[in-house]
């Protein structure tokens, strides 16, 4: 990688103790496209889903449980992917993930056209496709983490949180536009499989992308020199404690490993983890919730229209929090997590009340802009709260925590939705009033979380 011709040059600014020179709108696009392709990919088929496996006959629970194996591997291998950039470069990790990406979905795409042919039985169909999409849980983590670091990296600390906001923006948004596209991308021909093909062609334009655009990186020195700098530009003894970083920083080679229960990051890591998983217990039920409420488990094609009116709408709103409420109200970490559990919990309120199409949009929408608010603010929390030289480190265990959150409470929440109707909406609000009160007591105030640790 060092010997590479288009190896990206030592950016002299970080090294003199300068500002960073911010990332420029090129290859902040494509950062931005490979977050947003990876991430409603992975969520695309939560429009289509509940209908294929009507199909199939398969019941809600197993249709839901397939993602499952996926996102293990995801909260397995991310922290090793975050850890291997530091040494193979974050562009070479981004490459693999789409690669793991783009041949996962390639292949899952056409497990499930070849079974809803008839080549084989519904349980085979979904075992191949569980199998194929491990392929993104074991190599499609590498992107996400080596996107962050390479941000957090090349960011000034006073403008990472709209850094991390807009990048985060990308993988929300991602999650909420992959379902609601979804019909779109619909084929005759290959029928309910058309979006895992689609997606897997639009990887390969990122990967083109990705190698046109963004130069190898050197992660060594470019962490080494912002660390140096940034953290402590505002100090008041930011001088000695310049030079004592760069002693440090140039005797080890390796950053530390960042460990979960570190105190600095933990209160963090617990907010993304409940918040995670209240919004992946809406995610997972909200397809199955349309076709009930609406009546239309027997007219799949309307279904999946309704569905995907639904999630555009929830599109819509994680675009307002994350590019207009954020920037505009200069929201902190902790400011958006707590608006966003309030707004977050509201939205489950109203779903689980709504029987009609418009309850169901409102409910969805408020929802999002929830949740919206939340991500960023606990993944920019995360990464203010630890050294330049930690970024991989803490990259990683974000990703982590987002695949966490869909291991089973997607599943679960179709669980609870079979037998207890609304009872999932119920849990998710539960967890936002939770979430809000602890993290008011617990988390940083956003002057203090901007400054020093």
């Amino acid at each position: 990688m060092a010997d590479s011709p288009d190896l990206e040059p030592p950016n002299r600014a970080l090294a003199s103790g300068s500002d960073a020179k911010p990332i420029d709108s090129t290859r902040m696009a494509v950062l931005f496209s490979v977050m947003l392709v990876t991430a409603s990919g992975n969520t695309a088929m939560q429009s289509i889903l509940p209908t294929i496996g009507t199909q199939l006959q398969i019941p809600d629970f197993w249709v839901s449980a397939a993602f499952s194996w996926s996102a293990l591997l995801w909260v397995y291998t991310a922290p090793k992917w975050a850890r291997q950039s530091d040494h193979r470069g974050r562009k070479a990790l981004m490459r693999l993930g789409m690669i793991g990406f783009t041949t996962s979905f390639a292949l899952a795409g056409l497990a499930l056209f070849l079974g809803l042919l008839g080549w084989y039985s519904a349980l085979w169909t979904f075992i191949l496709f569980a199998s194929f999409r491990s392929l993104y849980g074991g190599l499609g983590s590498a992107a996400p983490p080596a996107v962050q670091a390479y941000v957090a990296a090349r960011t000034p600390r006073a403008d990472r949180t709209k850094a991390l906001s807009l990048i985060s923006s990308s993988f929300g948004l991602g999650t909420i536009v992959g379902p609601a596209i979804a019909p779109l991308l619909m084929i005759p021909v290959l029928g309910l499989s058309s979006p895992m093909f689609a997606f897997a062609a639009i990887g390969i334009l990122v990967m083109i992308a990705l190698a046109l655009k963004l130069p190898n990186d050197n992660p060594g020195y470019q962490a080494r020199g912002v660390v140096t700098s940034e953290p402590y530009s505002s100090a008041p003894s930011a001088g000695s404690l310049k030079e004592e970083d760069d002693s440090s920083e140039e005797e080890s080679s390796v950053p530390p490993r960042l460990r979960w229960s570190d105190d600095r990051v933990k209160p963090w890591l617990i907010t993304g983890i409940l918040g995670g998983n209240a919004h992946a217990l809406i995610l997972g039920v909200v397809g199955f919730l349309v076709l009930d409420r609406l009546g239309l488990r027997g007219d799949p094609d309307l279904g999946i229209r309704m569905t995907g009116l639904v999630l555009m709408s929830g599109a819509a709103a994680t675009l307002l929090s994350q590019w207009g409420l954020i920037p505009l109200l200069q929201m902190g970490p902790r400011s958006s997590v707590l608006w966003g559990m309030v707004l977050g919990g509201f939205g489950c309120l109203i779903i689980g009340l709504s029987h009609d199409l418009y309850g169901i949009i409102i409910g969805f929408a408020v929802a999002s802009l929830g949740f919206g608010l939340f991500r960023p603010g606990f993944t920019a929390g995360a990464s203010l709260a630890v050294k330049r030289s930690e970024q991989n480190g803490v990259a990683g265990i974000v990703a982590s925590v987002n695949g966490m959150a869909f291991i089973a409470s997607p599943a679960f929440g179709v669980l609870l939705y079979t037998y207890a109707g609304p009872l999932p909406f119920w849990l998710a609000t539960g967890i936002c009033v939770f979430l809000f009160g602890w993290g008011f007591k617990t988390l940083k105030l956003d002057d203090q979380v901007m400054t020093k640790n």
